[in-house]
């Protein structure tokens, strides 16, 4: 893509995660083909559920946090310790920022980035009003980390990567901020067969984490050439039974699946 079509899609993901926050009582979700539409699949805690999220997770974090945004559960794959530091790209609200802020503890810190101004206020308040000391958020794109080298243990994402218009350069990220033996958990969707043209081309299936899926080859290719070491790309063939809900009727299950990406900074 080009510098100013790379800046259209950043643009375009950004204004409908603004709307999304803003209109969050209406439970809009990923899922949802318009944001201003009642997700098609149900409340955010329903969707979830779906995601592999525990109902001791779900009512764990605060309100506001878990706006249905996902397609899978990287808590479930991080294997996160006490003491560690996490980053979440894409953090949105802080849902699964402030999960993982349980785990690691008070020894631990974890970082959520998110370009969306709205978001970034959202979880902010989030933290500052339920005491989360160790969670700080921070405004930027996940092309471009507000990360220093070397300083981070673990990174999660959840449905994030697949909005991005330059993923080589966000996993190129991931690996700089990465320490050596940190890894890589992320739950993303995959593209298992070519998309029609009309999806391709659509912005609101991209932003809405369908057409800008790449292949599990192409995942492993670019981190490969980032750096890493030891990847896994395991799309879950029972990530069908949310996917088809995405766009009902649209068959999108028989084009991009939910899967597990794990990989090590050498």
């Amino acid at each position: 893509m080009s510098q100013m079509k790379n800046d259209e899609v950043r643009q375009h993901v950004r204004n409908r995660y603004k709307q999304i926050v803003v209109e969050s009582g209406s439970d809009s979700s990923c899922c949802s083909p318009s944001p201003s539409a009642t997700s098609c699949c149900g409340t955010p805690d329903e969707v979830s559920a779906k995601l592999g999220y525990s109902e001791e997770e779900l009512s764990a974090v605060p309100l506001g946090s878990n706006l249905g945004l996902g397609c899978g559960n990287p808590q479930a794959i991080a294997s996160l310790k006490p003491g560690e530091v996490v980053l979440d790209l894409g953090s949105g609200a802080g849902f699964d920022c402030f999960l993982a802020s349980k785990q690691v503890g008070e020894s631990g810190k974890v970082y959520g980035v998110d370009m969306t101004p709205e978001m970034v206020s959202r979880a902010r308040h989030n933290a500052q009003t339920n005491g989360y000391n160790n969670v700080e958020f921070r405004l930027g794109e996940i092309e471009h980390l507000p990360m220093s080298d070397n300083s981070v243990d673990v990174i999660i994402s959840n449905c994030v990567i697949n909005l991005s218009p330059d993923k080589s350069q966000v996993f190129s990220e991931a690996f700089r901020v990465l320490k050596s033996g940190g890894r890589l958990a992320i739950s993303d969707v995959v593209a298992t067969a070519e998309f029609p043209e009309e999806i391709k081309s659509d912005l609101d299936s991209l932003a809405s984490c369908i057409s800008g899926a790449s292949t599990v080859d192409e995942v492993k290719e670019m981190l490969k050439l980032s750096g890493f070491t030891n990847i896994i790309v395991e799309p879950k063939d029972e990530s069908r039974e949310f996917i088809k809900d995405w766009v009902p009727g649209g068959n999108i299950e028989d084009y991009t699946l939910s899967a597990v990406i794990k990989a090590i900074k050498p």
